[in-house]
């Protein structure tokens, strides 16, 4: 059974049609990255899952069920990009009505304040939390009850480098017992780690879906490799030109040469074999650049030229 089961959605405002043709799924235990630019239909896939909204045309299905059914509700975590709290309550208090809604159990609380790096400030009140430990407090809640589907918007907002990493740590962690993740985020260095396939919206309609490998593959794009120590670096870069590769000096002594449609392997060998480098860096493409790429194929040039 699958996590999530989005078939053929249209989702309408009126005359205006946000999502087009949405077909998508995630398998349990998957981490799915969403990823897309303000207004390619993120947060309305978001709330299709949650049941706040009912799609135009097509299906929605959440952990086998209808989304607005009171079983899937509690078997979801949800944590939306902007967090607001009762400000009064403590973090330990806040914890606690929710668990309360929520029918978890009570015991959860000190364990997840434990868990988000929030136990120091458990009976300060929320209005005195600066916005990264909002962001935890958020992360808490959306963690009770130990839910089967944890859906996260823009997580990493307001926190700083290592509580990133932590993040990413307990998602991980999550994954591994069996939660299926979706996580929607504009910050694309240091997520591709972490998720087992990307998916990017633009304009509504999906561009691309698979794994890294499989976007890669389908994107064409090269792989950077830069060698450095080589000796003659302008006789490298003539034969390359030569060959129709695209290279370009780094130093007097190092180059780089971007391969495509699978010449990766002959160039190492062609390296290896005439030359004894002092390093060689393979640089494959990053998912910012795949994103940049499916988004430019979409002819969001906003997007293309940086603006995520």
């Amino acid at each position: 059974m699958s996590a999530v089961d989005i078939q053929g959605v249209n989702q309408r405002y009126g005359s205006m049609t946000v999502l087009h043709d949405l077909n998508l799924t995630l398998g349990e235990g998957e981490v799915l990255g969403l990823f897309g630019h303000n207004g390619a239909g993120k947060t309305t896939s978001m709330k299709l899952i949650l049941g706040l909204l009912s799609p135009s045309e097509g299906q929605v299905r959440v952990l086998g069920r209808a989304p607005q059914d009171p079983e899937v509700r509690r078997q979801l975590g949800y944590l939306p990009e902007n967090v607001t709290f009762y400000p009064q309550l403590s973090g330990r208090e806040t914890l606690r009505h929710f668990a309360r809604l929520k029918g978890a159990s009570l015991s959860q609380v000190d364990e997840l304040l434990e868990q988000v790096g929030l136990s120091h400030a458990a009976e300060r009140r929320v209005k005195t939390y600066s916005k990264g430990m909002r962001q935890r407090l958020g992360l808490a809640q959306a963690l009770l009850g130990e839910p089967r589907l944890l859906l996260l918007d823009e997580p990493t907002v307001g926190l700083d480098p290592i509580a990133t990493g932590d993040l990413y740590q307990l998602i991980d962690r999550m994954r591994q017992r069996g939660t299926s993740v979706i996580l929607c985020s504009h910050v694309l260095p240091g997520v591709e780690a972490h998720i087992n396939r990307a998916a990017i919206l633009a304009k509504g309609q999906l561009q691309a879906v698979g794994s890294l490998a499989q976007l890669r593959v389908e994107a064409g794009l090269p792989v950077r490799i830069r060698a450095s120590g080589i000796g003659d670096s302008a006789g490298w870069l003539q034969r390359w030109d030569a060959a129709g590769h695209s290279a370009r000096a780094l130093g007097e002594r190092s180059v780089e040469v971007s391969a495509i449609n699978g010449h990766k392997l002959p160039l190492l060998r062609e390296l290896l074999g005439e030359s004894e480098p002092d390093d060689i860096e393979i640089h494959q493409p990053s998912l910012e650049d795949l994103y940049r790429y499916y988004m430019q194929r979409a002819g969001d040039v906003r997007t293309a030229e940086g603006t995520l």
